[in-house]
């Protein structure tokens, strides 16, 4: 059952994400007078469809089936994602038979540069908008949950922000002098606001008041949000999300729900420290301390040699909140500002990897991954998993723009290489290196999956 939950809400998140993606590319193309000769939802054999010469029909078209200008508009068999055929492109079918045809003004190949780009980025446009709606919507809706405190309750060691001189206890007065009165505004003052420039804040500590001084250019290499900064509120609590069976959270009686309370007797409060206790201490027992309800309870675990204890866990402020609406505009300023911060945190955790501060098989995910996680999100509530799916998207944008052949970054690369030297790419040198692409693709895909079944 949980097999087929899993299955299921993954199927709709990426479902629904690739084929706003693939919309964006048929909007586009239209707009620019280009044939869209199929869009498919979901992959494979045609299920039924609809188009203007055929009507609705069952099963495949005529292998030479021609649509004249209309689009086919159809179901597939396979319920992931889904697709659109462009006239005159060297997309990932790798089709090639208008190659030899003579070139028609409404086909990919006969326009500019400025539209071809327009065409290629549309779907990474549309991710992006979808994202910036999700969060739009969610503040629309709810509201905003802001933290009423400016205390700081832990500094990662080693961290931005431990390098810049926050000290636990600190208490945030104002950010460039303009004054901050909750944990949000502390953080969107020193990490978005006026990004690229550098900040002063001024923060009391045992009485006195000391001013900090934060460099742009170190920042910008860190990027926006609390994990990345590595600074956390005053009354931040770790809460256990997940216990995965018969490992040693599962052993030691922890159960979903458990606030973890004490590692060794140290307090924890940010999930990064206590990330970094299990890793200084990897294969050796370790004095754990959690909470549920008004119960504590306590055993000695050991990690695995991960530093891993079979736990999903999340980072839960259990302060003051201060509950404030705002209205359509208000909320889609907000949207841009959450959607601009996930791509910081984005970045952030690359910039991570490469600096082996995280290792790979535990920052990537797969398919698996996706798929539980987008069930333990449907669970907790829909504003959950659609929070979720805003930040896969974003994401997928930003996956789908990098430089890579088969990737649309790599379509981009073709594009402008021939615009720059004024004639176009050999048709073997394109299908060679999306062929190069997708084998790599594959491969990495085989990795995550191999990954994820590891964990």
């Amino acid at each position: 059952m949980e097999f087929l939950s899993s299955l299921f809400y993954f199927i709709i998140v990426i479902g629904i994400l690739i084929v706003v993606h693939e919309f964006g590319h048929f909007i586009a193309a239209r707009m620019m007078k280009i044939r869209v000769d199929i869009f498919s939802v979901g992959m494979g054999y045609r299920l039924f469809g609809w188009n203007k010469i055929n009507g609705f029909s069952f099963g495949p078209l005529e292998k030479d089936w021609d649509g004249k200008g209309h689009t086919d508009y159809r179901l597939s068999i396979f319920p992931i994602g889904g697709y659109v055929k462009i006239a005159g492109m060297v997309d990932e079918s790798l089709d090639t038979d208008f190659v030899n045809q003579e070139p028609q003004p409404w086909e990919f190949r006969t326009k500019n540069v400025f539209q071809k780009t327009f065409v290629i980025s549309a779907g990474v446009i549309m991710n992006a908008l979808l994202t910036v709606a999700i969060f739009s919507g969610i503040i629309l809706s709810e509201g905003e949950q802001l933290k009423a405190t400016t205390t700081v309750g832990y500094v990662e060691k080693n961290s931005f922000a431990e390098k810049t001189g926050f000290k636990y206890n600190d208490r945030v007065i104002s950010v460039n002098g303009e004054n901050v009165s909750t944990w949000n505004d502390f953080v969107y003052g020193i990490s978005l606001k006026d990004f690229g420039k550098d900040k002063s804040v001024l923060v009391e500590r045992e009485g006195s008041n000391i001013n900090l001084k934060i460099d742009a250019s170190s920042l910008v290499k860190t990027m926006a949000g609390e994990k990345a900064l590595g600074l956390f509120p005053a009354q931040s609590a770790v809460v256990i999300g997940a216990v995965e069976s018969l490992k040693p959270a599962d052993k030691a009686g922890i159960k979903q729900g458990d606030t973890v309370s004490a590692i060794n007797g140290e307090q924890i409060s940010s999930y990064l420290q206590m990330v970094s206790i299990l890793r200084s201490h990897k294969e050796k027992p370790v004095a754990f301390e959690w909470k549920r309800g008004t119960q504590y309870f306590s055993d000695s675990i050991i990690p695995s040699d991960e530093g891993l204890i079979g736990i999903a866990i999340s980072q839960l402020y259990t302060g003051e909140i201060i509950h404030k609406k705002y209205n359509i505009f208000e909320a889609t300023g907000k949207g841009i500002q959450e959607s601009i911060s996930a791509v910081g945190l984005f970045a952030g955790s690359i910039g991570q990897i490469i600096s082996g501060t995280i290792h790979v098989k535990q920052a990537l995910g797969g398919p698996i991954m996706i798929a539980k996680t987008a069930s333990d999100q449907a669970k907790m509530g829909i504003i959950y998993f659609l929070h979720f799916m805003a930040l896969l998207s974003i994401t997928l944008a930003i996956i789908n723009i990098l430089p890579f052949p088969a990737l649309d970054g790599g379509h981009l690369v073709f594009i402008w290489i021939e615009g720059i030297f004024r004639r176009e790419i050999p048709l073997k040198v394109k299908l060679a290196f999306q062929q190069i692409g997708f084998f790599l693709l594959i491969l990495l895909m085989a990795f995550v999956i191999y990954n994820d079944i590891v964990r």
